[in-house]
């Protein structure tokens, strides 16, 4: 489904003028100008703030030189995974140590303190890392990438250029959510529409990833996603 068809359908629904191009004329087209701004915002929205998909995880790795203890970052790098650890590749036991205070991160530059299993942290658009990593030896980690939208002309990018440019996520969400969302906007009744919006997101971040297993005998009615593995009691030593 391209941006054209995701914004007719949400034409279709919010009682405007159902469009047979979205850029073309744009610049003359207020309608399609906020539906370009919309769609922007709720891609982005959906594929950052409601769950880390698995389309959207990445893992970058930095190769050392005996030298070098700033690296650049990827070009599409958005933020880390909450439960990211970086990983050397001379300790396949214990990540190296996130520093999240630069002020600390100094002072034990100062001391000329080290972890054993090394540090690392974030400054600008590089990511820091302590002790110098000797040739060959790599530094490893996912990360959450920014592109959302598969271009019509090639690669990936954030935001829609083009009518024919798609959403890399299932692209009913964007549909429902740009719905609710100009409903919203405009001042008219929108609770059926987000809670659509919400019942297909929950059902979608729940069969994203595999469902976790639960050792226990408690009724899981209510749970998304979940089965028993072991129904007895937990055993103790």
């Amino acid at each position: 489904m391209s941006l054209l068809s995701v914004v007719q359908g949400v034409c279709s629904v919010i009682g405007v003028q159902v469009p047979t191009s979205v850029f073309a004329s744009i610049s003359a087209n207020r309608t399609m100008q906020e539906m370009v701004a919309l769609a922007n915002e709720m891609a982005q929205r959906i594929a950052y703030d409601t769950r880390e998909w698995r389309e959207q995880k990445v893992t970058a790795t930095f190769t050392g030189d005996g030298v070098a203890t700033a690296f650049n970052l990827p070009p599409d790098y958005l933020r880390m995974l909450t439960k990211s650890s970086v990983w050397r590749s001379t300790n396949s036991l214990q990540p190296m140590m996130f520093i999240p205070e630069l002020d600390t991160w100094n002072q034990r530059r100062a001391r000329n303190y080290v972890s054993a299993y090394g540090e690392w942290t974030l400054l600008g658009n590089q990511m820091l890392i302590q002790p110098v990593m000797g040739v060959g030896v790599t530094a490893t980690f996912a990360y959450l990438h920014k592109n959302c939208v598969t271009r019509n002309a090639g690669g990936v990018a954030d935001t829609f250029v083009d009518d024919a440019d798609t959403f890399r996520l299932p692209e009913r969400l964007l549909k429902l959510g740009m719905t609710w969302q100009w409903k919203a906007q405009k001042g008219s009744p929108y609770a059926d529409d987000l809670g659509t919006f919400s019942d297909a997101l929950a059902m979608l971040m729940g069969a994203n990833k595999p469902a976790p297993i639960i050792i226990g005998s408690v009724p899981l009615a209510s749970t998304i996603n979940a089965e028993v593995a072991y129904p007895w009691p937990v055993p103790t030593p």
